[in-house]
């Protein structure tokens, strides 16, 4: 796709009819700490908790407006893309059938069900549930909507790129995206590069779910033999080949992080908006502390995406507990 078609879809992308547009919030700990101005884009305050719905009711949409008798949509997802399609399908007056590795946490299971749509438990990570969602597309005649995959779902994430430079104009020199299967990450460059090529993109992913970074480093999509779920939002076992393909020649840099610096991220948050994000949500902001320490960087306006709040309260003991090593 030429990237001023990508631009096109990003800026006729039919987001607001279920998203807000996010603040970008100061972090005044944090900045003072790294000596940078710090911003948070807060798509932890969407209405399923998570920024996933843009791209999924903008692919609903123009699924719909391309055939208006679609009996439903069928979508895989650890979460909260889940989230965003049973929403949108119920928005515009479908069926939603979601299938959902069994690790899934159970607060995401329950936000998908109480939006109307049937959720599938099946196999362990996002694979597997991917196979088994492509045989139900089969046998019930829906319109599978990926996660990530997708020019339409990447150009409803690209519009927190828009966002953000309306909000900012002349402050931000680089953000911080969290990747998965790259939908967001590739959203945001198609937009950002083709309009405001001076800010940097910084691609953060946890140590155990590096499927870009593998990906960047031998020129060609691979699959990991084993992702962690730590952070499950981002556990993803291979980069897909839509978003690669936007991702590979304009991305800046690409950071891994560990599992007790994205606790510290949590922390971090906390501390500065009161806000409690899931893991994946606080990979960004794990990844822009690092990556501030290891160039020195001073005096840039950063900016890192809180992609999700859908965090298992149960956790927050672990995450604390881990939040202090994570900061030495």
């Amino acid at each position: 796709m030429t990237p001023a078609k990508f631009l096109e879809k990003v800026l006729t992308a039919r987001v607001y009819d279920v998203a807000c547009e996010s603040p970008l919030d100061p972090m005044p700990g944090v900045s003072e700490r790294l000596q940078n101005s710090v911003w948070l884009k807060r798509e932890d305050l969407q209405s399923v908790f998570s920024f996933k719905l843009r791209g999924a009711f903008n692919k609903a949409y123009q699924l719909k407006q391309a055939n208006p008798g679609l009996k439903g949509v069928i979508a895989a997802s650890a979460g909260n893309h889940a989230q965003g399609v049973a929403l949108a399908a119920k928005m515009l007056g479908m069926q939603a059938v979601i299938v959902m590795p069994a690790t899934t946490p159970k607060i995401k299971v329950d936000a998908v069900k109480s939006h109307g749509a049937r959720a599938v438990l099946h196999g362990e990570n996002f694979d597997e549930a991917y196979k088994h969602s492509m045989q139900l597309v089969e046998q019930e005649g829906l319109a599978f909507i990926h996660p990530y995959d997708d020019f339409d779902v990447m150009a409803g994430q690209g519009t927190i790129a828009h966002e953000i430079i309306r909000q900012q104009p002349d402050s931000v020199d680089m953000i911080f995206v969290p990747v998965g299967g790259g939908g967001l990450l590739g959203g945001i460059l198609g937009f950002l590069k083709a309009v405001k090529p001076s800010i940097k993109v910084i691609a953060v992913e946890p140590e155990d779910a590096a499927c870009l970074a593998a990906a960047m480093k031998a020129k060609r999509r691979v699959r990991l033999k084993d992702v962690g779920i730590f952070a499950d939002g981002v556990a993803v076992k291979q980069i897909g080949k839509n978003t690669f393909g936007m991702i590979r020649g304009l991305v800046d840099d690409v950071i891994t992080v560990s599992t007790d610096q994205i606790c510290a991220a949590i922390k971090d948050t906390y501390d500065d908006t009161r806000a409690i994000c899931e893991p994946a949500g606080a990979v960004s902001l794990a990844g822009l502390k690092a990556y501030v320490d290891m160039h020195g960087i001073e005096g840039q306006g950063l900016v890192a995406i809180n992609s999700g709040a859908n965090m298992n309260f149960d956790r927050l003991r672990h995450v604390s507990e881990r939040a202090e090593i994570g900061e030495q």
